[in-house]
């Protein structure tokens, strides 16, 4: 089966083709990080339109470079939610008018399911249970994932999420947008030790995390020592110091709670270098298996929503039992798929 999957949940326009029995066959995206940078963030309008202007000529190009016709497609996934409401209008449209004139299903698929799936498009993938440490501008999450949806919520951050913190503390550094990759590449001129930020929620006894309060932290220690390029860079390593080591901390109590040998990191910040370094470093040497998406596949992109819905695809006994409809979800937690 042949599935064609369009994500339009934020800033990113990304299609893709999946097939069941060979795999992912190509993927196009399309970035409005530099629409956006004017702005300093995300302009809801704006997205929306751009992802109007994007969506078609992105499947053109994604037809052409893998030869393959629009009536080759079986199903069409699209990202359901959660997101910017009128971003997700955009593919969930999209999608349904095309489904309508080909006569064939649509599948709705949740954001954070098809970020968690992701890595199965690596090679070695992972198999089931693993944890899942979903980590992003809009979402911190731990989940134990059993199967195709079958997913367990063991932790989430009470406020800030990891992506956004960065972001935000980005600005507070005079950094530009998106925050989280230039806080990370300046934390790199940084000097480990100079500065001390706290960890919150480290010995908390859960799984849940808290970054508003480290964001504050760094925000008084940038007022206090502003003066030098290298004070600014110094401050980046410990804040990243800080989120990584909680995310590494949890990660660890997640997975001796469950018993759990393999952990997925997923979404925007499963990118970053240090987050990798460290948990590779601490979990790597006592038996636990990583997986971590490609680079590509790290933002949203459209190749884990085809993913996700080939996978769904693959628990029905036919097509004639998938009932998609035109409907967005901008919240939606993940539990209640």
């Amino acid at each position: 089966m042949l599935v064609l999957g369009i994500e339009t949940s934020c800033d990113e326009t990304g299609v893709a083709l999946y097939d069941t029995d060979h795999g992912l066959l190509g993927h196009t995206l399309h970035s409005q990080v530099d629409m956006h940078s004017e702005y300093g963030g995300v302009v809801p309008e704006l997205a929306s339109r751009d992802h109007i202007r994007r969506v078609l000529p992105l499947i053109r190009q994604l037809f052409g470079q893998t030869d393959i016709s629009l009536e080759s497609i079986d199903a069409i996934a699209y990202t359901q939610g959660p997101g910017l409401a009128g971003a997700l209008l955009t593919g969930a449209s999209f999608s349904s008018a095309l489904a309508f004139a080909r006569h064939i299903p649509i599948l709705n698929i949740h954001h954070l399911e098809g970020h968690l799936l992701s890595p199965l498009l690596s090679d070695p993938a992972p198999c089931f249970p693993f944890i899942a440490l979903l980590v992003s501008g809009g979402h911190t999450q731990l989940m134990r994932v059993d199967g195709i949806g079958q997913y367990q919520l063991l932790g989430e951050t009470v406020d800030d999420a990891a992506g956004e913190a960065f972001d935000k503390t980005a600005k507070l550094l005079g950094l530009g947008y998106p925050g989280g990759k230039f806080l990370a590449e300046l934390a790199t001129q940084g000097q480990m030790g100079r500065f001390k930020l706290p960890r919150p929620m480290l010995n908390s006894n859960d799984l849940n995390f808290s970054f508003s309060g480290l964001k504050t932290a760094t925000a008084l220690l940038i007022h206090q020592h502003k003066t030098s390029s290298q004070d600014r860079a110094d401050i980046a390593y410990a804040f990243e110091d800080a989120v990584t080591d909680v995310l590494v901390k949890k990660s660890t109590a997640a997975l001796n709670l469950t018993g759990l040998k393999q952990l997925v990191v997923a979404g925007g910040v499963g990118a970053n270098s240090r987050l990798r370094k460290k948990l590779q470093h601490h979990l790597g040497g006592i038996g636990i298996s990583i997986f971590f998406p490609e680079l590509e596949f790290c933002t949203d992109n459209g190749a884990m929503i085809a993913l996700a819905g080939a996978l769904r695809l693959q628990q029905c006994n036919g097509l004639h039992e998938l009932s998609g409809s035109f409907t967005v979800k901008a919240r939606w937690n993940l539990e209640d798929l």
